[in-house]
């Protein structure tokens, strides 16, 4: 297995958190996702994320904004940009970290692909931070595979009348950290 990278990786990128949520944030969610993940970022924390519409993309751009780094993590090659509005967010990562994917130039973005992104993302981090997510959403499947990791896993409690917040509250009961 390789990987592809389109940008920088360095040593002090070892020291990074997953940042992971829905697509369709509350504004909760997006004020939570920029504060947290500027705080990270100043810190000189990496901020590794799957350039997704919502709490991803939210998530680099605050690493970015904030004079940090952060790492995308495609489900297609790095030459197909999904969402292609991110085209010019995923720029200004490969400026700031880097682009990876385990897929080669001209592979698609398919459903299958953003599983197998996910342990990627969280293999690559210290642990995870969830900040939106529902009872179905596909940042719990990265939740899932940094538990088999071994690595921690983070949660942005929500309100317990969200939907957005069903998945972090309940991974909250079952032990994650706050």
């Amino acid at each position: 297995d390789a990987l592809f990278l389109k940008g920088t990786l360095l040593p002090q990128d070892e020291r990074s958190v997953a940042v992971v949520g829905t697509r369709m944030a509350t504004a909760y969610g997006r004020e939570a996702a920029e504060v947290i993940t500027s705080d990270l970022a100043r810190n000189s924390v990496t901020i590794v994320s799957g350039l997704a519409r919502g709490i991803d993309g939210l998530a680099h751009k605050a690493a970015l904004d904030s004079g940090g780094r952060t790492i995308a993590v495609l489900a297609s090659g790095l030459d197909i940009i999904y969402p292609p509005e991110h085209a010019s967010l995923a720029a200004r990562v490969v400026e700031q970290g880097g682009l990876v994917s385990e897929y080669p130039p001209g592979v698609r973005p398919d459903a299958r692909h953003f599983p197998r992104r996910n342990r990627i993302m969280s293999g690559m981090t210290l642990g995870t931070l969830v900040v939106e997510a529902g009872d179905k959403s596909g940042a719990l499947l990265t939740v899932r595979h940094a538990l088999e990791q071994n690595r921690e896993v983070f949660c942005i409690p929500g309100s317990i009348f969200s939907p957005a917040s069903r998945g972090t509250n309940l991974l909250i009961q079952e032990g994650a950290k706050l």
